[in-house]
């Protein structure tokens, strides 16, 4: 069956996922406009530095949970990654879908909404309840896509 432009485009965050280099959660994200593919990210240390695998995480070592001082961290968010490409190529992502495996945080959540994305689709939740209430009060439109129902989100 021909997937709709909602499952083909959640497909392809799944594939860039798999470049991923943290060790802890493999995020993918792509970011779309008019059924065209702008831009892609995923999680991992910054162009030319250790990747985590090298340098090991942080994170793991300090005991610190998701969700908590991210700013101790090698690594970029995918959505950081995807928005962070988009400028350096002069490619507007203003009124563009950003599909995501994970739900945005909060750091990402502020730069998504400074970009002019106006719909948000994940399908693997987040702990970020602010993150969520800022999407609303943004008016962008945020999906939970829910490819396993069991786990549901939360918030």
């Amino acid at each position: 069956m021909r997937p709709s432009w909602d499952e083909y485009f959640m497909e392809i965050t799944r594939v860039v996922a798999s470049r991923s280099t943290c060790l802890r959660r493999q995020v993918g994200c792509v970011i779309v406009k008019d059924k065209r593919l702008l831009t892609s990210g995923y999680n991992g240390a910054p162009s030319g530095l250790a990747h985590c695998s090298q340098a090991g995480c942080i994170r793991q070592r300090e005991c610190i949970p998701s969700g908590e001082r991210q700013e101790l961290c090698r690594g970029l968010h995918a959505e950081q990654n995807a928005l962070v490409q988009a400028a350096l190529h002069g490619v507007s992502v203003a009124g563009g879908t950003l599909y995501c495996t994970h739900q945005p945080c909060i750091t990402c959540t502020k730069m998504i909404i400074n970009a002019g994305i106006g719909r948000v689709l994940f399908e693997n939740c987040y702990p970020d309840v602010l993150a969520r209430a800022m999407f609303d009060e943004a008016g962008i439109e945020i999906v939970y896509v829910k490819n396993n129902p069991e786990r549901g989100c939360n918030s």
